[in-house]
């Protein structure tokens, strides 16, 4: 029988070294550990197994990834670790006890099953489901596809194509619309042909968790810096991304949210979907909004971005960006590049005027009470950043609007598809000139060549 293109192949038989049954993950890695001991350590210095990087951030130097960045999802993992941590690629982060210098703790199924039976249990803090035959699994390992990659990152934030918008359940086994990279029939790139991996420390950083993260991929990795025949276009390449005119919309098959208002959580209404079947209120949630065939949002990027960090102030009647793109029209450094801006409303402190980190999920969370002050009180006091900066909850909430970038790098589409130059030229709306910086189009002002503005 011939398998899928897409589908992962044991390229290392372990049928011979593995030695079943076995009752939990935690039991498949020490088997692994045997001889596999110098990778588990390698992994255990990356920021997939930490969920932290050191990180640069306008006028100061921080810590900083998805173990405490402040979101417009769930607002943060502190407190709500049994269920967030359900994507980490260990076993048992159930609070801020976890002991990342362990390495029998390491789940080297999630990125190696080849059988596509493994799964984790969605709150069970990292644990794969108790029906996962670990025995099968550990017997048929291999290197990683783009399935592994997306059982956690097609379905970030709590569903499929919820956070993202360029990375969903249909990037799995992509037709060359979607993306011409990884279509299935033709490149069928695996993730990791662009995402280099050495040591297990895989290239890339998410710019929401990791805004002043440096390892980037760049088109020019296996693209010339010139690689159309029109000189004009060629040009356009000094301050404008690849992504840009190759990426015209994401979320091409999956709706995406687009938006997330927790202030109308805790209303007794119907709950309501969308021409998408997307749920657009949840009581345990609030209010939503979706998108599909999106047109990203398009501004300078250098490279580095700024970020909030917990207790940061907020003006609670401006909006309060959480990750965000730096550079402008002046800076030799940046590019325009597409983005998803997700927007938020989410619970502050208003004593403090700081984004507050609710509790949401198991005993005394929102989902189970619906009672914002336990909530907050709960969240507040688990998030080690906070209680290390002696801030608790006080007493006083409210709902203050946020928003968060991130950088659109998938769904390439074939060239064919690319935008034209009339999309964003003589007329064209796709850009917004004067929000570049721009007096206008710069076809016709002749502002340029770079970002020198027009004497």
């Amino acid at each position: 029988m011939m398998l899928g293109s897409g589908m992962a192949v044991a390229d290392n038989p372990h049928k011979e070294a593995i030695e079943g049954p076995f009752a939990a993950g935690t039991e498949v890695t020490q088997q692994c550990l045997a001889c596999h001991e110098d990778e588990a350590h390698d992994f255990m210095k990356t920021s997939h197994w930490s969920w932290s990087l050191t990180q640069e951030l306008p006028g100061r130097t921080v810590e900083r990834g998805k173990k405490n960045a402040i979101n417009n999802f769930c607002t943060s993992i502190a407190g709500n670790e049994p269920r967030c941590t359900s994507c980490h690629a260990g076993y048992g982060w159930k609070d801020s006890s976890f002991d990342f210098s362990d390495a029998s703790k390491v789940d080297c199924l999630v990125c190696h099953d080849t059988t596509g039976t493994y799964i984790k249990d969605p709150a069970g803090a990292g644990e794969p489901l108790a029906k996962v035959d670990l025995e099968k699994v550990a017997k048929n390992v291999g290197k990683p596809v783009r399935d592994n990659c997306g059982s956690c990152h097609f379905y970030g934030g709590g569903g499929d194509a919820v956070k993202h918008g360029d990375l969903d359940s249909s990037m799995a086994y992509p037709d060359k619309t979607t993306d011409v990279h990884m279509d299935s029939d033709g490149n069928d790139f695996q993730c990791q042909a662009c995402h280099t991996t050495e040591s297990h420390a895989i290239s890339g950083n998410a710019m929401g968790v990791s805004p002043g993260g440096i390892d980037h991929i760049g088109c020019e990795n296996c693209h010339d810096g010139a690689p159309h025949k029109n000189k004009k276009i060629n040009e356009h390449t000094a301050t404008v991304a690849c992504q840009t005119c190759h990426i015209p919309f994401f979320a091409r098959n999956e709706a995406t949210k687009m938006s997330w208002d927790w202030s109308t959580a805790g209303q007794d209404r119907e709950e309501t979907l969308d021409e998408y079947g997307r749920k657009t209120f949840q009581k345990k949630k609030g209010s939503f909004t979706w998108g599909k065939m999106v047109k990203p949002a398009y501004a300078w990027y250098n490279g580095k971005a700024g970020a909030y960090m917990a207790g940061d102030p907020i003006k609670a009647d401006e909006v309060t960006r959480l990750s965000y793109p730096l550079g402008d029209i002046q800076d030799a450094g940046a590019k325009i590049y597409p983005f998803k801006v997700h927007t938020g409303k989410q619970i502050y402190d208003k004593k403090h005027n700081i984004l507050a980190t609710a509790k949401t999920y198991g005993a005394g969370g929102y989902w189970t009470e619906f009672d914002w002050d336990k909530a907050a009180k709960l969240g507040m006091e688990a998030n080690p950043t906070l209680t290390a900066k002696g801030i608790s909850y006080s007493g006083e909430y409210g709902f203050a609007p946020t928003e968060m970038w991130w950088r659109i790098n998938h769904m390439v589409s074939p060239k064919e598809e690319a935008l034209k130059c009339n999309a964003c030229h003589n007329g064209g709306d796709r850009l917004d000139w004067k929000a570049l910086g721009y007096e206008g189009d710069p076809m016709k002002t002749k502002q340029g060549p770079r970002h020198n503005k027009a004497k």
